[in-house]
């Protein structure tokens, strides 16, 4: 009896991995196909990234932009200054500390933004809308739990 337990956890914990698999490249896969809205921004995935989270929750301190992002922060130093260069951001002094810089998107950075998100909603949302009722019934359903398993992954944050 304990020796069918063990073989019965074991397959569930394949199935698991295996429905975890196929969760992942699902998700790669709506990922890169989204990809191509970025096209004309002339920005890369990760300062796309980087920008988004500056919008959302800007100002920023860069330790914290790069805790929040994931990222070292030499490589998150050579993005801030792209984004600068581009003028989405600006740097500025933090009044707190005056040894630490803070980020800002600029107007343009948040016109961006607003561009490229609603360029992937309404690309995604033509697609959606293409799925039989029950397929984007169960999507809708889904969508609690999907918004949860982001926010209990380790790396990136909001």
């Amino acid at each position: 009896m304990a020796q069918t337990e063990a073989v019965e956890g074991q397959r569930h914990e394949t199935d698991m991995a295996d429905e975890g698999a196929r969760l992942r490249a699902a998700i790669g896969k709506l990922s890169r196909r989204l990809r191509p809205t970025l096209a004309g921004s002339g920005l890369t995935p990760s300062q796309i990234s980087v920008l988004f989270t500056i919008v959302r929750l800007g100002p920023l301190r860069l330790s914290e932009l790069a805790e929040l992002e994931g990222l070292n922060p030499t490589m998150l130093s050579r993005i801030a200054a792209q984004l600068c260069e581009a003028e989405l951001i600006r740097r500025e002094a933090d009044p707190e500390d005056g040894r630490a810089a803070l980020v800002r998107a600029t107007a343009a950075g948040r016109r961006i933004r607003e561009r490229i998100h609603l360029e992937r909603s309404e690309a995604l949302s033509a697609h959606v809308a293409e799925l039989e009722p029950h397929q984007r019934e169960a999507l809708w359903t889904a969508l609690p739990v999907l918004e949860e398993l982001a926010e209990l992954l380790p790396g990136r944050r909001p």
